[in-house]
């Protein structure tokens, strides 16, 4: 009797990747355009204001300025890097933005640790404390009046400290914090470590991204803040750079006004 011929195990038949379907070859396609669709309307006004600050303010005025500079000049810029004030600003800018940023870190870090344990008492009512400033505040002129009798008027403090801790940016940590795997601060509890330890040496390393992405936050709010420096500021020394800026411009713009209007009543008059 002959041996039996080896039996060869069935193969099913191998499903198409999803790559390889021509369904998902169309989405990408469309997908892309639409990507670069959207990224070319939101880049436009920043190239159009790039090619304005190279132009002339006669090409600007006619309307002239599109993608490209008209009528090449550095002159804006001339004019802005002249300016002793804006290098001072621009410094009191970095100084503002160093401090705040570490300071609001400190705040947004420690509190929402705090806020992340389930086990705190009064957890609840903390947590809708938070919540209540972020829909409602007191409004400029009270604002205005505590930073006054505090005696943080005309000092780099009330620029930094009003906006040092933001509810959604403590929000967002706190959820991350309440993700973290309760077992590892048991086990650092069993080890001797305080909360101090497990909050340094366990859930900070562990929290890189999320601090990385709150740095970036609270750099950027500091950074672009002009209106509390707006309001709590008369001296122009400890002005930051976006309100020199904005001055720069808003004055820039009162006195096109001012030469428009006197060139139109001056003509008025020829005519009579």
């Amino acid at each position: 009797m002959a041996p039996d011929a080896p039996r060869q195990k069935p193969t099913a038949a191998r499903a198409p990747k999803i790559k390889d379907t021509r369904s998902y070859k169309v989405f990408t396609v469309v997908n892309t355009v639409l990507l670069l669709l959207m990224c070319a309307v939101m880049l436009y006004p920043f190239i159009m204001l790039l090619a304005q600050s190279f132009s002339s303010a006669g090409a600007i005025n006619a309307g002239k300025v599109n993608l490209f500079p008209v009528d090449f000049n550095l002159d804006t810029y001339r004019v802005v890097a002249n300016n002793g004030n804006f290098w001072r600003s621009y410094g009191n800018t970095v100084v503002y933005t160093v401090i705040g940023t570490t300071i609001a870190m400190v705040l947004t870090t420690t509190y929402a640790f705090v806020l992340s344990k389930k086990h705190l008492r009064g957890r609840s009512v903390l947590i809708g404390i938070a919540v209540f400033t972020m829909f409602f505040n007191g409004g400029i002129v009270p604002n205005y009046v505590l930073i006054s009798a505090l005696g943080m008027k005309n000092t780099m403090w009330a620029v930094i400290l009003p906006p040092a801790l933001s509810v959604f940016n403590l929000l967002v940590m706190k959820a991350f914090f309440e993700n973290l795997p309760s077992e590892l601060e048991e086990a650092a509890h069993i080890d001797g470590l305080t909360w101090f330890g497990i909050f340094f040496r366990i859930v900070l390393p562990l929290s890189k991204a999320v601090i990385a992405t709150m740095v970036l936050f609270y750099s950027v709010q500091y950074w672009n803040d002009w209106f509390a420096a707006f309001l709590y500021l008369d001296r122009t020394d400890l002005f930051p750079v976006t309100l020199f800026l904005r001055n720069l411009i808003a004055g820039a713009s009162t006195a096109a006004s001012e030469g428009a209007a006197a060139s139109g009543s001056s003509v008025s008059d020829l005519n009579a």
